[in-house]
């Protein structure tokens, strides 16, 4: 039996997750050392099932689990995800092939769920493609220069009859659910926050030891409906000549209007003292630069893949999303992991709809899953694909049908790391 062969993978028990915890502290450089407490936070997440651990003479050496997701598909449809994370491997045992055992037998179960996709952020880009999982929605941050904004600096609220007011934790875990309801429900790539991501993200539950207490506002209409909230911190920096130098760290932005995102951007730059917004991770086509006098002051500082999505049910993901038009297409689509791989007939019909099926027919495009999966939220173009080689034509044309198709007006977003 080889090295690889005699360590153990398979699902944790309840009292295997303090070693699996501090397993995956080393792996992402947390340190070795976990305290109680935060053990604690963070097992109240955990669920043994679907926590996928590798033990080497009983200690957890490589961990991956996983969590029911639901992703909002173009259209607005909700689709069943295998969300994947905390995926570690430790120095100590790499290159043993842990991560694609851990991988295979988490896909599989999740195929045999009957998950339509599974997701994950990738913390590196060259790791996932090989399991079938391909980049399908960008993130960007923006720095802004506040002065060089040209915005009023006598700004004192909405102009459109909404205030903003201050909020207090407890405030945001009571309104911030349904608004971020109604948010990701119009937003392809955007995922469901349950009652612990809000929990964590107002300090009930400390998960994080080095967390810094963020300030909280809130957008309400002038018919008093809540339609936009932020969350965002503020350094305390001061120029050789007492001159306020403070940046202000945007931690999330919701907004279910334009109305109330401009609102809330425009008090985030209008913040005494606060030269510079640094606004995290934002979709790729925010509309901040637009809401600028001067879209220069607003400077992208960070542009990379953000969500990953691998098709599971080929069939259930076309006909999950909608369309730009009526067209009809077929795909070969290759699975090494073997999920997924055969040749489907997609026609959709003017309304946006459409049916999947497989098919004997002749493909019009061949494709790995992969790719599948990057273009299915409609952020990367067939013919930026068959250009670079990985996706191939066998009917002239079929790489512009598919855009034509596929992409939309707004790119995907997905708000959330997890």
């Amino acid at each position: 039996m080889s090295d690889r062969d005699a360590l153990d993978i398979r699902t944790i028990t309840e009292d295997e997750t303090p070693d699996w915890l501090r397993a995956l502290s080393v792996g992402f450089l947390q340190g070795p050392v976990v305290s109680e407490d935060v053990l604690a936070a963070r097992a109240t997440g955990i669920v043994p099932e679907r926590t996928t651990g590798a033990f080497d003479d009983g200690r957890c050496v490589a961990t991956l689990r996983s969590f029911p997701q639901e992703l909002t598909a173009v259209g607005g449809a909700l689709v069943a995800a295998n969300a994947v994370t905390n995926v570690t491997v430790t120095p100590t045992h790499r290159r043993r092939g842990l991560l694609t055992r851990m991988m295979g037998r988490d896909l599989a179960a999740a195929k045999e769920r009957g998950d339509v996709v599974a997701t994950l952020i990738a913390a590196e880009y060259p790791i996932y493609g090989r399991y079938g999982f391909g980049p399908a929605t960008t993130a960007a941050e923006w720095t802004v220069d506040v002065p060089r904004t040209g915005l009023d600096p006598r700004w004192a609220g909405p102009e459109d009859g909404g205030r903003i007011d201050l909020a207090d934790a407890a405030e945001v875990r009571k309104l911030g659910p349904e608004l971020y309801e109604r948010v990701r429900r119009a937003t392809p790539g955007a995922v469901d926050r349950g009652e612990r991501w809000w929990r964590i993200e107002t300090g009930e539950l400390r998960v994080r030891p080095e967390r810094k207490e963020p300030f909280y506002a809130v957008y309400r209409s002038a018919a008093g409906q809540v339609d936009g909230m932020v969350a965002y911190t503020a350094d305390d920096r001061w120029g050789d000549a007492k001159q306020p130098l403070n940046t202000a760290t945007v931690n999330w932005l919701v907004a279910a209007r334009p109305e109330a995102e401009r609102a809330l951007w425009r008090f985030v730059c209008s913040i005494d003292w606060v030269t510079t917004v640094k606004t995290g991770y934002r979709a790729p086509d925010d509309l901040l630069p637009l809401f600028l006098p001067d879209p220069r002051a607003a400077r992208i500082t960070t542009q990379a893949d953000w969500m990953w999505v691998r098709i599971l049910d080929v069939v259930r993901a076309l006909e999950a999303r909608t369309y730009a038009g009526a067209g009809r297409l077929v795909l070969e689509v290759a699975d090494a992991g073997g999920f997924a791989g055969g040749r489907y007939l997609l026609e959709a019909a003017e309304d946006g709809r459409a049916v999947c099926a497989a098919t004997s027919r002749e493909a019009d495009l061949t494709l790995d899953v992969s790719d599948l999966g990057a273009l299915w939220l409609g952020d990367e173009s067939a013919v930026r694909l068959a250009a670079a080689g990985r996706v191939r034509e066998t009917r002239a044309g079929a790489a512009r049908m598919a855009d034509a198709l596929l992409r939309t007006s707004r790119r995907p977003w997905c708000p959330d790391s997890f």
